[in-house]
C-alpha cells in the first residue's frame, strides 16, 4: 500500500494537522458560551412577549365584561 505513494505526492504534516484541531478547539470554546448567551436571551424574549400577548388578552375580556378574569 505505501508503494502506491510517490516521493513528490504532497500531503499534510501531524504537526499541520495538530495545529488546525487546536484552532478549532479555541474557535470551539469561544463560541460555545455565546451561543449559551443567545439562547437565554431568545428565552427571556419569548417569555416577554408571551406576557404581552397574555396582558393584551386580560384587557380584551376587561374590555368585553367589565371585570378582570377570576384566577384559581
Amino acid at each position: 500500500m505505501l508503494s502506491k505513494f510517490k516521493k513528490n505526492q504532497k500531503g499534510f504534516t501531524l504537526i499541520e494537522l495538530l495545529i488546525v484541531v487546536a484552532i478549532i478547539g479555541i474557535l470551539a470554546a469561544i463560541a460555545i458560551p455565546q451561543f449559551a448567551s443567545y439562547r437565554e436571551r431568545a428565552f427571556n424574549s419569548a417569555a416577554q412577549s408571551d406576557l404581552r400577548t397574555i396582558r393584551t388578552s386580560v384587557e380584551a375580556h376587561y374590555a368585553e365584561n367589565y371585570q378582570y378574569p377570576a384566577t384559581n
